[in-house]
């Protein structure tokens, strides 16, 4: 029987629409492939693979509708800058003016193609016709993409003729895209999508202002280094000037810690820095800096971790599997850390504990703190901003930041770097390096990380003072060298080997910085 059809029995089967399939421990697309006795395990959009696989497809089906529409040839290029209230930001560069009547025409265009269930086609390509066909589109960022290529062929996909090159695996036709929605904003849209969680609902579309700026302004760096795709980094890379580029970027970034300390010293009373963000986003790393720029201009910065405020082990609050939770605000003794910082606040000399992680309980180890008129506290962990941590803290004391590594970096104009991407990377090759965790081991446990950072993190950060992005341009060419063996080494019988297989080929896309 063919996969395909398999497919179309097995639907009713299922609360979501299938996307993909599992072949004998294979990831693959729908496709008209005989099974005979291999195993064959279906795969939903209501899945973290098969979420990723519809949103590239309604990006797909996008394009194809702009390029429908562009029959003047206005449009020189669509890209798609960064993510957004759940959904894509994208701009059209070119003699065209975005307008709200354009894009429901957009809208409207994608939706009857839904209707028709247009096949989407997978393709086969030589590189060497990929470049000359994606140059004929004025792909420019996919032709010098391909250049650098050690692949003979490469994959296509294309709707009624229009072809695009993706990232990841795809819808086998247009019908079950029918899930999405389109905004204005600022000078370009945003193309919503569903969730994993909610694969048939459009989610609010709710931009957060504050991140939002710091994504421009990331993208804005990206252009004004020249540097805002994989390709435009080999190419720097090939060319022996990478040196300068990452003094230029690493320049830009304290640069940027200077603006933040100078909004500090601006604000009376300010005695605690909270800082916060997302697993691997560079918090100590960006405390140890700030704090190096605090002293330059008097002040005497002393670090707490939050971490050393943890309950004891028996008393830590345990999730829906049974396992410790250290992510939840209640694993953390907040009335402790309350009562600590008041007296701190007060003047008052106290004691602050030391968590031990091998016992899984505090300790107090004689370290003691009294604060003068030129310290401040530089407190660090996934609850900064949360004001439920530092209720009996006024307002005033408090300077919150949020920090995050935002990659500036597209691999071409259509497929984006996620920022998870980035971070779960960083990620493995600090847990191999220095927590004694292998790639496996991270990636079985980044869904869970995930799942926290979506709870206590990500809801609080447009309530920062200010915002950190800590990506550096160049980070994963540098960072492919320690991965790739990480994740080499995970054997295809593994259920993380999907997702080791996937973040090789991503890594492929790069230059080695050494």
């Amino acid at each position: 029987m063919l996969l395909s059809q398999m497919a179309a029995d097995a639907a009713k089967d299922y609360k979501y629409d299938i996307i993909l399939a599992n072949v004998n421990g294979r990831l693959t697309e729908i496709s008209d492939m005989d099974i005979t006795d291999e195993k064959v395990e279906f795969i939903t959009v209501g899945e973290a693979v098969g979420n990723e696989a519809y949103k590239r497809s309604v990006l797909l089906l996008m394009l194809n509708a702009i390029h429908k529409l562009d029959t003047d040839n206005r449009i020189k290029r669509v890209t798609v800058e960064f993510s957004l209230s759940k959904g894509l930001y994208c701009d059209i560069k070119g003699d065209f003016v975005i307008t709200q009547e354009f894009l429901n025409d957009v809208k409207e265009l994608m939706r009857a193609d839904v209707k028709k269930n247009l096949p989407i086609k997978k393709q086969g390509m030589k590189t060497s016709e990929a470049i000359k066909l994606f140059k004929k589109f004025g792909m420019e960022d996919k032709t010098q993409l391909f250049k650098y290529r050690i692949s003979s062929y490469v994959n296509v996909y294309s709707i009624e003729g229009y072809y695009d090159y993706f990232y990841g695996y795809m819808a086998a036709n247009t019908g079950i895209l029918k899930t999405f929605d389109i905004f204005q904003y600022d000078k370009g849209f945003v193309l919503q999508l569903p969730t994993k969680e909610n694969p048939d609902i459009v989610p609010e579309f709710a931009p957060q202002a504050k991140l939002f700026n710091v994504l421009r302004e990331r993208s804005e760096w990206a252009d004004m280094l020249g540097v805002d795709t994989v390709a435009s980094l080999n190419k720097h890379i090939i060319s022996g000037d990478i040196n300068s580029l990452i003094l230029v970027q690493e320049a830009l970034q304290e640069q940027k810690i200077v603006e933040i300390v100078n909004q500090i010293k601006k604000r009376d009373g300010v005695k605690f820095i909270m800082i916060a963000g997302p697993s691997s986003s560079g918090k100590t790393t960006f405390s140890h800096r700030l704090s190096i720029q605090l002293r330059t201009q008097g002040l005497k910065p002393h670090p707490i971790g939050l971490d050393d405020y943890f309950v004891d082990r028996e008393h830590t609050p345990k999730d829906e599997n049974g396992n410790y939770n250290f992510e939840c605000l209640e694993a953390i003794d907040v009335e402790q850390f309350n009562e600590d910082m008041t007296r701190l606040l007060a003047g008052e000399e106290v004691e602050l504990p030391t968590f031990n992680f091998k016992t899984g309980r505090r300790e107090y180890k004689g370290n003691f703190k009294k604060l003068g008129q030129d310290d401040i506290l530089v407190i660090e962990g996934i609850h900064g901003l949360n004001d439920k941590l530092s209720h009996s803290l006024d307002k005033k004391n408090k300077y919150k930041i949020y920090i995050s590594a935002l990659t500036q970096l597209n691999v071409d104009e259509h497929n984006r770097i996620p920022t998870t991407d980035g971070r779960l990377i960083r990620r493995m090759v600090r847990d191999a390096r220095t927590r004694g965790t292998n790639a496996k081991g991270t990636i079985a446990m980044w869904e869970s990380v995930r799942k926290g950072e979506e709870q206590n993190i990500f809801p609080y950060q447009e309530t920062a003072d200010a915002m950190f992005n800590s990506a550096l341009l160049y980070e994963l060419a540098v960072l492919k060298l320690y991965a790739e063996p990480l994740l080499f080494n995970i054997p295809r019988d593994r259920e993380e080997y999907d997702e080791a297989k996937r973040l090789l080929k991503f890594l492929d896309y790069f230059l080695a910085i050494d």
